[in-house]
């Protein structure tokens, strides 16, 4: 129970942290992306304007120099290194798909026929704008010829990558530091947790030897007043109500040391197929007592490891469960299949009483119990499911419940097939 519940708050914790991580190392990378698309488009943008070029800003005094469509001087958050910076190519095609200028003086990774290759097939696009390989592209028109201006962005785009994978690295880095911290410092955390449920077990162990003593000591009492007295309405009522005590004690001791997995011996192989055989008949007897039909369908040679003891009590528990909380005349079905390495025990039944998504969810919890009144005449603890999940996980095996049509409830146990 311990150690499973540190391993929840490892896996929540980490998961958190890196569902965190993830989401600012995307929206950083994103951003840095957005933003060097953005000045790419913008240097693409002021070429085109200026039909494929810089202009010549020798000549421009720099204190003019300002964005102005006019004259095409650069724009006054561009800096004026950029055209040395800058490594691009124009081409014009005219209005028969046919390329009349090819300008690759200011690249020397592309060359005229590439160039044009490049610029033909973007020019049979509808974009406006994007990428070839790692080249950014702008088309516009100037009257009836297409202007395709080129911006090679390998080396932006190289950066991007290489931010990418820094940034990545250092959030990988601080997920696993965080996770070593975490992971030595969970004990601490959840030792209140841990110190509480300890003393829990132990009440719940001590407080049911202490119980069972008076019982004892009642029911020798009854005993002896019926053989003073006779049997009568009141002496029977407290013999009841004294075994149903008992039962109970005794499922909660049990039920902690089921929780106790490191004292659990789980190693033993024994045929299920013959335990859950040998329990379906014994309760087959009680079903039909009570007006109720049991039907089973038991596949031979199923082995498993785990603990045979307890493995009948779980078996036990469903079928009492299923029998208890039927309708007269109910059809209660019991299957024990394999299914590639898995065992799969199902015991489905009607149920009595009405069953919403929302109590399916509880039912394996301590003392809940689907008759909301609480005054059914089953006479269950609700701890019945709560001891059959323990036994379960303690044998390292799956429980769920499920509601079919009808209202008939399914359980479905789970183990690995040897």
């Amino acid at each position: 129970m311990i150690k499973k519940l540190r391993f929840k708050f490892i896996t929540l914790s980490t998961g958190s942290l890196l569902i965190v991580l993830t989401l600012i190392i995307a929206v950083m990378n994103i951003i840095n992306y957005s933003n060097t698309v953005a000045d790419a488009d913008e240097i693409l943008k002021f070429l085109s304007e200026n039909k494929g070029t810089f202009p010549n800003f020798e000549k421009i005094p720099e204190t003019e120099m300002k964005w102005d469509k006019n004259d095409g001087r650069l724009p006054h958050y561009m800096s004026p290194e950029l055209p040395y910076e800058s490594r691009f190519f124009s081409v014009l095609i005219d209005e028969n798909g046919k390329v009349i200028y090819c300008d690759v003086s200011r690249i020397a990774s592309v060359d005229k026929e590439s160039a044009k290759e490049y610029a033909l097939e973007i020019n049979t696009l509808e974009r406006e704008k994007g990428f070839i390989n790692k080249i950014r592209y702008f088309k516009s028109q100037e009257g009836k010829l297409t202007r395709i201006v080129f911006l090679d962005c390998g080396s932006k785009l190289e950066s991007v990558a290489s931010f990418l994978f820094t940034s990545s690295m250092i959030a990988l880095s601080a997920f696993v530091i965080v996770g070593i911290v975490l992971f030595f410092l969970s004990t601490r955390i959840i030792r209140p947790i841990s110190e509480s449920y300890e003393k829990q077990k132990r009440f719940i162990t001590d407080a049911g030897h202490e119980i069972k003593t008076p019982l004892t000591i009642i029911n020798a009492n009854v005993d002896v007043l019926e053989m003073d007295i006779g049997k009568n309405e009141s002496l029977e009522d407290i013999k009841k109500q004294s075994a149903r005590l008992t039962n109970l004690t005794n499922q909660l001791v049990y039920l902690s040391k089921m929780e106790e997995r490191e004292s659990f011996e789980k190693n033993a192989k024994f045929e299920l197929s013959k335990t859950v055989e040998e329990l379906t008949d014994s309760f087959n007897v009680l079903a039909v007592s009570q007006g109720k039909s049991l039907t089973a369908e038991i596949q031979d040679g199923l082995y498993m490891l785990g603990d045979e003891i307890s493995i009948g009590q779980l078996v036990s528990i469903l079928l009492e469960n299923s029998i208890k909380y039927s309708p007269l005349g109910a059809e209660i079905q019991v299957t024990l299949v394999q299914q590639n390495k898995w065992v799969h025990l199902t015991v489905e039944n009607p149920s009595s009483y009405y069953i919403s998504p929302e109590k399916l969810e509880h039912v394996f919890e301590r003392f809940y119990k689907i008759d909301e009144s609480r005054n059914s005449s089953a006479g269950g603890h609700g701890i019945g499911l709560s001891l059959a999940r323990a036994i379960t996980e303690a044998n390292d095996g799956k429980i769920c419940a499920e509601l079919k049509e009808e209202n008939r409830f399914k359980i479905t146990v789970s183990f690995l097939h040897i």
